[in-house]
């Protein structure tokens, strides 16, 4: 039995199973979360770096903006300058180039000024009271004023020794009295005495305009006064008297076959003051410019808003309507001779001693040449 036993193969003993190692998968869970999250990590550096790079983009693109509208603006005040530059350059040019021809008219004024002898300067200075004369004249109608410049200019011809200028005195003569035949018209007294009637105008109140005076009023003062004038010491006419006077203010008769001239407001009379000043300033405005027909139509339409609407037995509207009747007579714009002629006669003279001079010259320059 026990041999039995021995022979028997000898007993395995049992190893107990072998657990199964899950660190690995651990390890690798551990290794794979720490990845993920420093992917995680990376992934959200990142995007913060592309915002800040975004950021910084639009940052530089707006200051991009600013910089080239800012040397936009720049640039165009630089083309501004530079254009305001250019044109006060080409402005100073112009005023050098004009400064230089006036300093060479100026040197040959002087260069024949010193060729010119004192019967030139006579001549000259007579030329220019011919043309002061005809200004005045044709410009300013000052008929005195061009008469004094063409007497100045046939003495200062008096004193010349040009015996060329005998036709020129001549008809400086023939003008001189064509402008002593004119009466002169007085327009700086012509203007004040329109001022004057202004004046009296303002001064008109509503009293002188045209109201119990209108045509067609009957009334019975002439009666009550010539009854007064009668002297009857009746006390009984005296009291009818009283008692017709009483009742013509209360009970005014107008005769309706007659036109009557309308009574005028405040308002009106004030208009109507107005437009008679505005007919004495027209009227002052055509003396001033020798206007006959503006003259005397301003006045017509003054004496007829006179007539028409002032009472004409006011003493203020008499002296105004005889001193629109005196105004009317007058002349502003007499006929006027031409006193060109002489100034012609002149210019001639002195182109041909101008001519005469350079002939001489040219002669004399001639001569000169031949003798050397």
């Amino acid at each position: 039995m026990t041999d039995t036993t021995n022979q028997l193969p000898a007993p395995i003993p049992k190893e107990p199973p072998a657990r199964q190692k899950i660190w690995p998968v651990w390890l690798v869970a551990i290794i794979a979360l720490v990845f993920a999250i420093a992917l995680a990590v990376w992934s959200w550096q990142q995007w913060n770096n592309h915002q800040a790079v975004q950021q910084t983009l639009q940052n530089l693109q707006q200051d991009t903006a600013q910089l080239e509208s800012l040397y936009g603006d720049r640039g165009s005040q630089q083309n501004q300058r530079l254009q305001s530059l250019e044109e006060k350059l080409s402005a100073q040019r112009e005023l050098i180039a004009t400064q230089q021809r006036q300093i060479d008219h100026n040197a040959r004024e002087l260069l024949e000024a010193g060729n010119r002898t004192r019967t030139d300067w006579l001549l000259a200075e007579a030329e220019y009271l011919l043309r002061i004369a005809n200004q005045r004249l044709m410009i300013e109608k000052d008929i005195r004023g061009a008469l004094s410049a063409l007497q100045a200019a046939d003495e200062v011809l008096a004193e010349s020794d040009d015996i060329g200028v005998y036709p020129v005195r001549q008809q400086l003569a023939r003008e001189v009295l064509a402008l002593k035949g004119i009466s002169g018209v007085d327009r700086t007294g012509l203007y004040l005495k329109l001022e004057a009637a202004i004046d009296s105008i303002h001064q008109l109140t509503d009293q002188a305009l045209i109201n119990d005076q209108a045509p067609g009023f009957v009334g019975t003062t002439g009666e009550a006064s010539d009854s007064a004038q009668s002297g009857e010491p009746n006390a009984l006419m005296r009291a009818w008297n009283k008692f017709k006077s009483t009742l013509m203010q209360v009970v005014v008769v107008r005769r309706l076959d007659e036109s009557v001239k309308p009574l005028l407001s405040p308002d009106q009379s004030a208009y109507a003051r107005l437009n008679l000043q505005l007919m004495l300033e027209e009227a002052e405005m055509a003396v001033l410019r020798g206007n006959q027909p503006l003259y005397e139509r301003a006045l017509t339409k003054a004496r007829d808003t006179i007539d028409n609407w002032y009472n004409a037995s006011n003493p203020r509207v008499m002296a105004l309507s005889e001193t629109m009747t005196e105004l009317a007579s007058r002349n502003v714009d007499p006929t006027l001779p031409d006193i060109s002629q002489s100034l012609d006669l002149l210019k001639k003279r002195l182109a041909g001693r101008l001519n005469a001079d350079d002939a001489g010259d040219t002669e004399s320059g001639t001569n000169g040449g031949g003798d050397s």
